[in-house]
């Protein structure tokens, strides 16, 4: 709940930053563990708001533990079902 909340409490600061929204999946064996795939205006501004001081005193104000993955990846085409 305190992650979340953080999240939620800094919608200004990411949209202000490119963030262009994003979804939050949850690991079904260990529902700790999360993934947020953001979408961002450019390339240049997603890597800018991970390198800020700014996202790691808010990672840290919203209990994470761990030095978190980060992906800058593109989406290359969709797979049929």
């Amino acid at each position: 709940a305190k992650w979340k909340r953080v999240l939620v409490e800094h919608v200004s600061v990411r949209k202000a930053g490119g963030s262009k929204g994003g979804r939050l999946l949850r690991n079904i064996e260990n529902p700790n563990e999360t993934i947020i795939i953001w979408k961002w205006d450019t390339i240049e501004n997603a890597r800018n708001f991970f390198k800020s001081e700014d996202i790691k005193k808010i990672m840290q104000k919203a209990g994470v533990i761990e030095q978190p993955d980060i992906y800058f990846i593109d989406e290359v085409e969709k797979v049929p079902v």
